[in-house]
């Protein structure tokens, strides 16, 4: 084991030496000079940690805290910015649920009415989608048959004795 290895395990090591997972460990220990005295630096500390006691807190700290609280609340912002930030973490947010709702209300009319569109193109390219060059001349030659026998139609009704003027037209 290198000390680098060591280093991370030496918390384990002062916490449980007993640990059979931290053998190495306790093996580079002994034959490591400084990360012996590493850990003897680590049990110090620890040492000096367990004789430290946390000081009483005030009896009155809770009112204390709650007029400082209060003083803090009741001073007016310095800026727009600030006014903002009270408003945020100071209220209840009631003033906002109209404008909010109305603000999802608007994303979800953009948003399904996107979606709408989107689905409708789509499907619109799917029935528009690009013949191959036979059919595309078979159409072609459908619209000019149609064209001809409409023209054929056109001259055989003015070639037709059924005329008003009874004469045939040439």
């Amino acid at each position: 084991m290198n000390c680098r290895d060591c280093q991370s395990a030496l918390p384990d090591l002062l916490l449980d030496p007993t640990a059979p997972s931290i053998a190495d460990a306790q093996a580079h220990v002994d034959s490591c000079a400084e990360c012996r005295q590493e850990l003897q630096a680590l049990q110090a500390t620890m040492s000096l940690l367990d004789t430290w006691e946390a000081p009483d807190p005030s009896p009155y700290f809770d009112q204390k805290l709650a007029v400082l609280l209060r003083e803090e609340q009741s001073k007016p912002p310095v800026g727009w910015f600030e006014r903002m930030r009270s408003r945020l973490l100071f209220n209840t947010g009631r003033q906002f649920r109209p404008a909010l709702a109305g603000a999802f209300a608007l994303a979800l009319l953009i948003g399904g009415g996107a979606f709408a569109d989107l689905a409708n193109v789509h499907l619109n390219q799917l029935d528009k989608a690009p013949a191959s060059a036979i059919v595309t001349d078979l159409q072609v030659l459908d619209n000019n048959d149609q064209a001809l026998q409409t023209m054929d139609q056109l001259l055989q009704d003015e070639n037709s004795p059924d005329d008003a003027s009874g004469s045939p037209i040439s």
